[in-house]
């Protein structure tokens, strides 16, 4: 190989693995150094010294002020070369690579899927490879090889001998960077995405808000019918996003994070973080949501510990903690109204408060408040052992009726089950029959009508007039 040609080859090395060509034309001369040492089984203080001519390619070697001639080495330096220059080559490259990635932490990048390692999915990023451990995966998502993968570089790390890609689908940084991408507000920061929760594969609540008045936040992360956000849905394989509006108001941001569940009231704990949120019956499950995830996510949305009850447990809790703190010496019914004005409703939220704070909220003496405490903990012991007595009856009457509906022949099973989903159904046949009974009256009323017709017109006519002037009297009403 002549110098022009080694000259070219640098150049293309350079350009392919991204190295500075000057750190190549080092490498050369270190491992020509290496080489001659080795030639002369020199000590570590005798100086060598490279030259390489950048525009000719020429190598010239000393050892002190003599000059070495190349062909003078034997083939012994020249492997020994050759694998310094190997050596240094891969480490300019690994450090390029590093270099690279360590400034794109946290960006979005697009990579091909090529195998699994251990649950970890190895995904080709041009020249490095990036891979996703199985707790940055979207739980149930699997890959084919040759599947363009779009996640987020969460970490590059130097492992000696490689640098490692860490790539991520789960952190809810990959979801904001969706919504940059695909909301030019958001990536322009006209809207702020204040906060967010995610639970990966299921559900992602997201907080916004916008600093332009004129620039609905909600309805540009959503898009015209939809668009933008099912991007993004579709993107995540179908997980569901709610985009709620942002308040400072924790009460208002609590209602709006519970949608769309309809909430009756909400009574805040500063002392506790714990927010108490008032909801109809028949949105008790809409506002817990499959397995609690709703409030679940709401809760880490706002920062507030959510508890969610019905206007009847509400009411029961403050009944209870009345009774309990009106029966101490020296609180009054002013007391229990400034408590419940503070968030605290029950006996455990008096347990869980310090005595200091009901000195300083109530204006009682230390011994007092050290009595409420007390007694307000005594108290919430019973009820607690009540309820966990109350959850075992029931748990024992569900399995004794199990047991009884085990032992049932085949279709007596069928009915029992029946009668639990339709417990109504016997109230759904009488008002079935009761409301036939009017409909058969107004047809023999009508029959009676049409035979008082006189004989001019035709029975297929005065059914039809009939009904011409029921629908005429009765269309106004409708």
């Amino acid at each position: 190989m002549n110098n022009s040609e080694m000259l070219r080859l640098i150049d293309s090395i350079a350009r392919d693995r991204n190295v500075d060509k000057e750190d190549l034309f080092k490498d050369i001369e270190q491992a020509m150094i290496s080489a001659a040492r080795k030639h002369f089984n020199a000590i570590d203080t005798e100086e060598f010294s490279c030259e390489l001519d950048r525009l000719t390619g020429a190598i010239r070697v000393w050892r002190g002020q003599e000059e070495i001639s190349l062909a003078s080495l034997g083939r012994i330096p020249a492997q020994t070369a050759k694998q310094v220059m190997i050596q240094r080559f891969r480490e300019d490259e690994r450090s390029s690579i590093y270099n690279e990635f360590i400034d794109r932490v946290g960006e979005l990048t697009t990579g091909m899927a090529q195998r699994y390692e251990g649950g970890a999915l190895v995904v080709g990023l041009g020249r490095a490879e990036g891979f996703m451990p199985r707790s940055e995966q979207i739980p149930g998502e699997q890959h084919q090889p040759g599947e363009r993968v779009r996640c987020l570089i969460l970490d590059v790390r130097d492992a000696g001998n490689q640098v490692k890609i860490v790539l991520s689908r789960r952190n809810e940084l990959f979801i904001r960077r969706l919504f940059e991408v695909e909301v030019p507000e958001v990536a322009e920061r006209i809207i702020e995405i204040k906060a967010m929760a995610r639970e990966a594969g299921h559900r992602t609540k997201i907080a916004v808000s916008s600093i332009d008045s004129k620039v609905d936040a909600v309805g540009a992360c959503v898009g015209v019918r939809g668009s933008r956000i099912k991007n993004i849905v579709d993107e995540l394989g179908g997980e569901k996003i709610d985009i709620v509006r942002w308040n400072e108001s924790s009460q208002i941001l609590i209602q709006n994070a519970l949608k769309p569940a309809e909430v009756v009231e909400i009574s805040l704990c500063f002392e506790l973080g714990r927010a108490t949120v008032v909801v109809n019956e028949d949105q008790l499950s809409l506002a817990i949501g499959k397995r609690g995830q709703n409030v679940r996510l709401a809760a880490r949305l706002t920062k507030w510990d959510i508890d969610i009850l019905t206007p009847a447990e509400f009411t029961k809790s403050l009944d209870t903690m009345e009774q309990c703190l009106r029966a101490i010496a020296g609180v009054a019914e002013e007391h229990v109204d400034r408590l419940a004005a503070l968030g605290v409703i029950s006996v455990f939220d008096v347990a869980d408060v310090r005595a200091a704070y009901l000195m300083e909220t109530l204006g009682v003496d230390a011994d007092l408040a050290a009595t409420i405490e007390q007694t307000a903990a005594a108290r919430a012991q019973e009820v607690a052992e009540q309820q966990q007595r109350e959850k075992e009856e029931e748990a024992k009457r569900k399995a004794k009726e199990e047991e009884q509906l085990a032992q049932m022949p085949g279709e007596a099973q069928a009915a029992a089950v029946l009668g639990q989903i339709l417990p109504g159904l016997d109230d759904l046949d009488a008002q079935t029959e009761s409301a036939a009974e009017p409909e058969a009256a107004a047809e023999a009323d009508s029959s009676a009508v049409s035979s008082s017709q006189p004989d001019t017109d035709t029975p297929a006519q005065a059914p039809v007039e009939a009904g011409q002037e029921s629908g005429d009297k009765t269309e106004p009403q409708a």
